[in-house]
């Protein structure tokens, strides 16, 4: 199968996966936690192994706990979710809080050609924070649903997009 036809099938499931989230926020929260919590359990093993593999003890020590750290940490979020929702969605406020500030400053620091677009998008980052904020604890159970659906909703078009460029004769 060629390239452009898969990324056009990926773009559909992808589009589909987000409209299938934005339906369904607190189903879409669980699983993106679920998922988190097997991704740091995948992410502590390796530590581990690589612990065995590392020069030197102090590297050996570091590979050893930070493995164990991500253990417990994906251990917790799927043994507690709703704790995990609650923990996932507070980190994701504090980025768009950071990233909001830090794309503000930087609009500055870029000057006019710049500024606009990365001064909006501060601006944005800043407001989904306090959005989430203001209405924490109760935000927590639908945010990261809301996030992945838009997140698979745009990837599935441009990827869409991508497939359909590449179909037309003279592009590659």
């Amino acid at each position: 199968m060629d390239r452009p036809i898969v990324s056009i099938i990926t773009g559909l499931i992808a589009f589909i996966g987000g409209f299938m989230a934005l339906f369904n926020p607190l189903a879409a929260t669980l699983t993106a936690t679920a998922l988190a919590g097997w991704f740091f359990i995948l992410i502590g093993v390796l530590q581990i192994v690589a612990a065995f593999r590392g020069e030197g003890w102090g590297a050996k020590i570091l590979y050893a706990i930070m493995g164990v750290v991500f253990l417990l940490l994906g251990t917790n979020l799927l043994s507690e979710p709703l704790a995990g929702v609650l923990s996932l969605t507070l980190l994701v406020a504090i980025l768009f809080l950071v990233g909001g500030v830090i794309k503000i400053g930087m609009s500055f620091a870029l000057g006019l050609g710049q500024f606009w677009p990365l001064a909006v998008s501060g601006v944005l980052s800043l407001i989904l924070a306090f959005m989430i904020f203001t209405n924490f604890p109760g935000s927590a159970v639908v945010t990261l649903g809301l996030l992945l659906g838009v997140e698979l909703l745009s990837t599935g078009v441009s990827l869409i997009s991508f497939g359909m460029a590449a179909r037309r004769p003279g592009t590659a």
